[in-house]
C-alpha cells in the first residue's frame, strides 16, 4: 500500500464532520471537485469505500468510522506535537476552556482570574452542551471542560474530574418578597411564586427532594435550565429563584436582588474535566493548582 497521504486524511475528516461535500469544501474553502477527487484517491489507496449516500448526506461505512477513529489519533498526535514546542519556544500560551452554556459567568470568571491580564497568556471560550464539549475535550481542541455535571463514564471513558467548587444555594428575590422571608423559610416555600431550575438537573433534583421532606407543595411560576435566564426571571420579580448567590453577586451588591434564605443542605458543584495527556498544558496545571487531586469520574 503507498504512503497514507495526510491531506487526503484531512479532507476525508472535514466531510465526514460536515456529512456533505459541498460543506467541507465550503469550510476548507478549496472546490467540491477536489474534495470529491482526493476523497476517491483515499479510497482506493485504503481500498475501502468509506461513505455511502443517502440523499444529499454522505454516510460513513463501517471501514468509514474505523477510519475516523485513526484520523482523529492521527490529528490529535498532531496537535500535541505543535503544541508542545510552541510551549518550548517561548511563545504565549493558551488556554482553551469549554463551559456548559448553562454555567454561572461568575464562576467562570472566578476561574479565569489568575489568567486574566497576563501579557503572555490568551484564553479562548467556548460555550456549549455536555456532550459537544466532552467530544471537543476527547478530540483536544479544548483543554478543560468547567460544568456542574459529573460525566457519565463507562471503562473506556478517559475522563479525570475535579471537583473545584461548592457553593451554597439561596432564595433570592426583589425587594418585595422580603416581608414574606421574614415569616420563615416553610412559609416562603409554600407561599411565594418560584423560579426553579428545570427537572434534569442536579439542583433542580435537591431541592425536590428538600421540599418532600418539608411536606411543602410550591407554587411554581417558571422553570429555566440556564443560570443567566433564572438571574433575569429573579430581577423582574417573576418569583423567587433557587440559585447560587454566585450567579447574582451583582445584583445583591447592588441591592436589586435580596437573599430571602439559604437552603439548608443543597449545594451545587462545580467541575473541572480533563483528559490524560503526555503533555498538559501548564496554563492548566496553574488554574487547577490549589484544587484536589483528579479522580475518576463515576
Amino acid at each position: 500500500m503507498a504512503t497514507l497521504n495526510l491531506h487526503h486524511l484531512r479532507l476525508f475528516r472535514a466531510v465526514a464532520r460536515e456529512g456533505t461535500l459541498t460543506a467541507a469544501a465550503r469550510a476548507l474553502n478549496i472546490s467540491q471537485s477536489a474534495v470529491s477527487t482526493q476523497i476517491k484517491a483515499l479510497e482506493a489507496d485504503l481500498g475501502h469505500d468509506l461513505f455511502e449516500r443517502r440523499g444529499r448526506n454522505l454516510v460513513l461505512t463501517e471501514a468509514g468510522r474505523i477510519a475516523l477513529d485513526y484520523a482523529d489519533q492521527i490529528f490529535r498526535a498532531s496537535e500535541q506535537l505543535t503544541a508542545t514546542f510552541r510551549a518550548v519556544g517561548g511563545q504565549r500560551k493558551v488556554l482553551r476552556i469549554g463551559a456548559l452554556a448553562t454555567l454561572s459567568r461568575n464562576f467562570q470568571m472566578g476561574f479565569l482570574g489568575p489568567l486574566l491580564g497576563r501579557d503572555d497568556v490568551e484564553v479562548v471560550l467556548r460555550s456549549g452542551t455536555q456532550g459537544s464539549l466532552l467530544r471537543a475535550l476527547e478530540a483536544m481542541t479544548i483543554d478543560v471542560l468547567l460544568t456542574n455535571q459529573v460525566p457519565a463514564r463507562d471503562a473506556a471513558s478517559p475522563y479525570l474530574v475535579r471537583r473545584i467548587a461548592e457553593q451554597p444555594v439561596s432564595l433570592v428575590g426583589a425587594r418585595t418578597r422580603l416581608a414574606l422571608a421574614a415569616q420563615g423559610l416553610p412559609v416562603l416555600l409554600a407561599r411565594a411564586p418560584l423560579v426553579l431550575p428545570t427537572p434534569e438537573t442536579a439542583l433542580r433534583a435537591g431541592f425536590d427532594a428538600l421540599i418532600e421532606r418539608l411536606g411543602i407543595v410550591p407554587r411554581v411560576a417558571a422553570e429555566a435550565d440556564d443560570m443567566a435566564m433564572l438571574r433575569l426571571l429573579a430581577r423582574s420579580d417573576a418569583g423567587i429563584a433557587v440559585i447560587p448567590p454566585i450567579v447574582v453577586r451583582d445584583e445583591l451588591a447592588a441591592g436589586v436582588l435580596y437573599e430571602l434564605a439559604q437552603l439548608p443542605g443543597l449545594t451545587e458543584e462545580f467541575y473541572a474535566v480533563t483528559i490524560a495527556r503526555t503533555f498538559p498544558n501548564p496554563l492548566l496545571r496553574e488554574v487547577l493548582d490549589q484544587t484536589p487531586e483528579p479522580t475518576p469520574a463515576i
